[in-house]
């Protein structure tokens, strides 16, 4: 097994910080830093260009309520990164990568042009950069207070304040999609799971949340038939340790709403086979209480990005899901900047990932990649999330995450919508929608 030492992410750490140092300041938002807080230059070879926008209108040929198109379609593969020549660009590459590159022989990374894609709508750029003045921590970091609709801290200091950026970062106002979860066995064998998903986001809204509440969510399992009619509802918190999540189930079976408080932490996510944990769920998502957190620095790094052709409604799932891993030609790596932040357990609390790693984008704040060390210091699990630019809203959000269990062999992946309807962006959604009862209404439909 690919063990992680801890040596190495000192010399993530150098190199991170020995990037060229730009005075970073409320006022720098908007003119050197971009308004969510990404330098806004190319780096020095020009690899890495600069951010003029991201995407600001859809691409030629694309109409609203069809599935998203490839704008970069013919962009041509710069190099492929394998196990046979990593070592010319370890240090660009984030642990976890690594260590599929070393497992997998298959696991391949077909580098392409990066293009800064990322753009949403003025009003979350406006936010964010009154947000860098009057958003604070609260509760040792566990909470947010004085930010709204925008990245709350779009020039963090602490690690926990770019992980909150990735919590409360802007994907609409109300989402509604159908999108497929696998868990293959090792033979590539696979039960398509799908799910019906609605996101009412609080906090995102114009004049954001009055109530501790940053988002509801309600995920039904709508096949195969032995799972479908399971309901979970959630009400996700701002402070989580003030107020933790509420979260409801409901049972076919049983037809009955039942409160259920292990929907957090290391509890076995959703329909998951046991290889994701419910803070897995976006990569990470829930509270940030149980672990240390340590901003390393900023980095260029190769990520998953702009994953139009794993999007496109021309592939079907069965050219997606693999053995061992997805279809890594259907994947598309670029070169970006990243923060690279370390999640440390606490002593006297419970994890079944004693570190994590997180690589979130500057330009969405969306965790790209994220490493998952056990208790004895080897890497476990391995997640990426690719991501392309939904510019119907605009925002920047994954289409496909995937999470590789290296001890087992076998993964998970969720998101998968190419044969599905686009997501809706505008759905409209009332607090009652996302109620205990509405839980009951659904369950009896």
């Amino acid at each position: 097994m690919f063990s992680i030492k801890t040596a190495l992410l000192g010399g993530v750490m150098a190199v991170a910080l020995a990037m060229p140092a730009l005075a970073q300041s409320a006022s720098d938002l908007g003119k050197t830093l971009t308004p969510l807080g990404a330098i806004k230059a190319a780096n020095a070879d020009g690899t890495i260009p600069e951010w003029t926008g991201g995407i600001t209108k859809p691409p030629a040929g694309w109409t609203p309520g069809t599935i998203e198109i490839d704008p970069y379609a013919d962009d041509k593969v710069k190099f492929t990164i394998t196990a046979a020549n990593m070592a010319q660009y370890e240090d660009k590459l984030p642990d976890g990568l690594k260590a599929l590159l070393k497992q997998y022989p298959s696991y391949k990374m077909n580098v392409y042009p990066t293009r800064r894609s990322a753009s949403y709508p003025k009003r979350i750029y406006d936010e964010t950069i009154a947000n860098a003045t009057r958003a604070k921590l609260v509760d040792g970091g566990n909470g947010v207070e004085g930010a709204k609709e925008g990245v709350p801290f779009p020039i963090p200091k602490e690690g926990v304040e770019a992980v909150w950026n990735h919590l409360l970062r802007y994907r609409g106002e109300g989402t509604e999609r159908m999108v497929g979860q696998v868990n293959p066995q090792t033979d590539g064998s696979y039960t398509l799971i799908m799910l019906h998903e609605q996101v009412k986001y609080l906090y995102s809204a114009p004049g954001g949340t009055t109530s501790n509440n940053s988002l509801y969510f309600l995920q039904e399992v709508t096949s195969p038939a032995r799972l479908a009619g399971e309901i979970l509802l959630v009400h996700e918190t701002i402070n989580q340790v003030k107020e933790p999540r509420s979260a409801w189930t409901y049972n076919p079976g049983q037809r009955r709403v039942r409160r259920a408080p292990n929907v957090a932490y290391d509890n076995p996510g959703t329909a998951s086979d046991g290889l994701r944990t419910t803070d897995n769920f976006d990569i990470f998502s829930g509270a940030p209480d149980r672990y240390d957190w340590k901003l390393v620095g900023r980095k260029e790094m190769y990520v998953p990005y702009n994953a139009y052709k794993l999007h496109s409604k021309d592939v079907k799932y069965d050219d997606i899901v693999k053995p061992n891993h997805i279809n890594q030609d259907l994947a598309r790596y670029e070169l970006h900047r990243v923060w690279v932040v370390e999640a440390t357990l606490k002593a006297g609390t419970s994890h079944i990932y004693a570190k994590r790693r997180f690589y979130i984008d500057e330009d969405s704040w969306q965790i790209v990649v994220a490493d998952h060390l056990d208790a004895r210091g080897q890497m476990w699990r391995v997640a990426e999330s690719h991501g392309i630019n939904y510019y119907s809203v605009p925002t920047y959000w994954s289409t496909l995450d995937a999470l590789y269990d290296l001890q087992s062999g076998r993964y998970t992946a969720i998101g998968l919508d190419n044969q599905e309807a686009p997501y809706k962006f505008d759905a409209k959604f009332s607090d009652a929608d996302f109620s205990p009862d509405s839980l009951r209404r659904a369950g009896v439909r």
